[in-house]
């Protein structure tokens, strides 16, 4: 109970109100057609990154910030749960499962292994990688949990999520542009090019901007896939987080570590049990979404409030280009899977 003496204090009452701000100012702007791209969740970082010019509150909320970005992001990840109906997943028949798996498993693999040849650093691999293969900026702080560092590492940490979630956001952008613009000449059905853009895409967000321009059947089929592929967040965060410690030296002092078991993605699977199942209604299923990305905005806008973004900037050119390598790849293994076997 020693972590939620915080909630006593002022400074994180100073940290509520500003990311609760960021936050709720980054699910309108998000709502925006201009700005539904972006996505709320991105907005909320880039906001949190703006109020750091308010440098005494900030400076007085620090504590206050980190449990927000922290406990905050749990909750979030495990209310996303609810978006999850595993019936419809269910009907959406093996293959798209099956795809989603190989998609995962490939992309997440060959991101990080392309950006650890360009030299990026195993943590900021791994996120990228992450993001890059399941589903985004949510797959990213989804993951960082389970990627122990020191703490005196803790601040270049939150520099990897806010940077991972950068690149993700970018090119999810450009190829969701990309992949409307090359629609036409692909020649899809509507269910081959939903399949594609949820496949390929980086954000939900993405995928329904994309796949809304094909119709709503093309619609239907890029939320379906790609919500199986946010299925994958949770054995993901498991397999990786495992690997990791594996294949991590210790850090000095420290005893030998034991698997380590992401409690809160078993919150997101029973979220999207009781969800899928319970009778709870669509309008409070709705409002449990909204609460979802209420919090994961508030968790962004801390995790942008306590970085440095000059730093990010300097950073990102090997793990961009590694990502657009992948997501390039991706993209080209999608298009031949969605004509070939749908």
């Amino acid at each position: 109970m020693k972590n939620y003496g915080v909630l006593r204090t002022k400074g994180f009452f100073i940290a509520l109100v500003l990311t609760l701000i960021c936050a709720l100012m980054g699910n309108f702007l998000g709502s925006q057609p201009y700005l539904s791209l972006i996505g709320a969740l991105v907005i909320s970082l880039i906001l949190g990154m703006v109020f750091q010019v308010f440098k005494r509150p900030i400076e007085t909320s620090k504590e206050g910030i980190g449990f927000i970005s922290n406990k905050f992001l749990r909750l979030g990840i495990i209310l996303l749960g609810f978006k999850l109906n595993l019936i419809d997943l269910a009907s959406a028949g093996v293959k798209t499962i099956l795809l989603a798996v190989v998609v995962v498993t490939g992309t997440v693999s060959m991101t990080y292994f392309i950006a650890r040849k360009f030299g990026v650093e195993k943590e900021l691999a791994i996120l990228s990688a992450s993001g890059t293969g399941i589903c985004g900026a949510a797959a990213v702080m989804g993951i960082s949990p389970q990627i122990k560092v020191a703490e005196s590492q803790q601040a270049r940490q939150r520099e990897n999520e806010v940077l991972a979630v950068a690149v993700v956001a970018i090119l999810g952008t450009v190829f969701t542009l990309i992949e409307i613009g090359i629609k036409p000449l692909l020649h899809l059905t509507p269910t081959q090019f939903g399949v594609m853009t949820g496949a390929s895409l980086h954000e939900i967000a993405h995928a329904v901007a994309a796949g809304s321009s094909g119709g709503p059947i093309s619609l239907d089929t890029a939320i379906i896939t790609k919500l199986s592929r946010v299925l994958m967040l949770a054995p993901a965060a498991l397999i990786i987080g495992g690997w990791y410690q594996k294949t991590s030296p210790l850090i000095a002092g420290q005893e030998k570590r034991h698997l380590p078991i992401p409690w809160f993605m078993a919150g997101f699977i029973i979220a999207s049990v009781i969800g899928t199942f319970l009778p709870i209604g669509s309008a409070t299923l709705a409002l449990l979404v909204k609460a979802a990305y209420l919090f994961l905005g508030m968790a962004m806008a801390a995790l942008g409030m306590s970085v440095n973004f000059r730093v990010i900037l300097q950073r990102g050119k090997n793990v961009f280009l590694a990502a657009f390598i992948s997501s390039v790849i991706l993209l080209m293994f999608t298009i031949v899977v969605s004509k070939t076997f749908f």
